[in-house]
């Protein structure tokens, strides 16, 4: 039952375009399928409605009211009522998912509701009959938000579970995560545009000619996608890497995006380097390889009447003796050559992780030193003898 109370708008001298017309059809087709809040009713309630009806802003106030209520409930008990149920599961998934899906559940009872609303009392001419493509889209929108957090929740989960999912890992998360949004955006618009009545085909014939125009315009920032596509493709690091970069910095990597990386160094200083620039640099990835241990190496000098067996004795007994350097591989010494002062010796041993460089070699030439100094091992440095001669006159 629809009720005309606001006559439509005189036709001016001109008439619409085109796409005005197209648009015109689209909201006046969209109208057409909104089911009235009668076409909801059950048969029985139907006649004591018909007197509400007779009032048309009540009506409408009546419906939202009745929507409100029922979005309400559903947030209330329903998604309350599951996220209860997902809080004794192991995975953090499901509360994430139950999360994200809150307001786009709430808002569409809400949009839909004031639709029917605005069709069952009679405001679907004018600049109402906008109402509902404006809602519509509103609920695209809600959903769309949603989906964007739901799929990299779930993408981020399937890549920490190496056990069933081989084809995710961290490597190619941020990759995933990035394809996903991308063809979620373009669903999301596609389905905007069919609301509105607008042809996609269309567009995407005349997106050739801005395409060419916007491409020289923005040929750096198109470098960096594509180099930022070749990065994710080809891997040569991966989230939570120590990497180092011509430039000299050297840092966690905390971020792959499409257009930059972000790198944080351990002056907890953020570094984001265009992903043009990195993709055409030399990396040199610490925690690549087989495995993410490092090997750190510890330069020492001995004097040269020093017994060098005992010296390495010492050095490799200091090395077994660290909880921090890994029993495997093993540590091991080396005579690196004769010096100014002493000889060269180097003290190789793997650490865990190449962020534990600093702190473990930190503490080793603290040990190196004060075991030395026990032991008494001359730790060279620079003299100079000086002799006067006396002369007489």
């Amino acid at each position: 039952m629809s009720k005309s109370i606001i006559p439509a708008a005189n036709n001016t001298d001109t008439g619409p375009s085109e796409q005005e017309t197209a648009v015109f059809e689209s909201t006046a087709n969209l109208n057409e399928q909104v089911p009235t809040f009668t076409d909801l009713l059950p048969q029985a309630l139907q006649p004591y409605w018909e007197i509400v009806q007779q009032y048309p802003i009540a009506e409408a106030a009546s419906i939202f009211i009745i929507f409100w209520s029922l979005a309400y409930l559903i947030r209330r008990y329903a998604i309350s009522g599951l996220r209860s149920l997902t809080t004794r599961t192991k995975s953090d998934l499901d509360d994430s998912i139950i999360e994200a899906l809150r307001p786009p559940v709430f808002s569409t009872v809400i949009w839909f509701g004031l639709i029917v609303a605005s069709k069952s009392a009679g405001f679907d001419e004018g600049v109402f009959k906008y109402l509902a493509p404006i809602a519509s889209t509103m609920i695209v929108l809600g959903i769309l938000k949603a989906a964007l957090s739901i799929s990299a929740s779930v993408i981020n989960a399937l890549s920490r579970d190496d056990s069933k999912f081989q084809a995710f890992d961290v490597r190619t998360e941020p990759l995933m995560v990035i394809s996903s949004k991308i063809l979620i955006l373009i669903l999301a618009a596609y389905v905007t545009l069919i609301i509105w009545g607008i042809n996609p085909v269309g567009l995407l014939a005349s997106a050739g000619i801005v395409g060419i125009a916007v491409g020289f315009a923005a040929k750096d920032t198109l470098a960096n996608l594509f180099s930022g596509v070749f990065i994710l493709a080809d891997r040569p690091y991966k989230l939570g890497d120590y990497v180092n970069l011509d430039g000299g910095e050297r840092g966690k990597v905390t971020h792959i995006g499409i257009r930059s990386t972000r790198i944080l160094t351990n002056d907890d200083i953020e570094v984001t380097i265009p992903n043009g620039v990195i993709g055409n640099a030399k990396v040199v990835n610490e925690s690549g390889g087989s495995h993410p241990k490092m090997r750190i190496r510890l330069n020492v000098q001995c004097a040269y009447d020093a017994n060098l067996d005992h010296v390495e004795q010492v050095l490799m007994d200091l090395a077994q003796s660290q909880d921090d350097l890994c029993d495997f591989p093993a540590p091991r010494v080396r005579v690196r050559g004769f010096g100014e002062s002493g000889i060269n010796i180097q003290l190789m041993g793997w650490i865990e992780e190449p962020k534990d460089r600093g702190r473990v070699t930190h503490l080793m030439y603290k040990e190196i030193h004060q075991t030395f100094r026990q032991e008494n091992l001359e730790i060279p440095y620079p003299k100079r003898d000086i002799n006067i001669v006396a002369r007489a006159n």
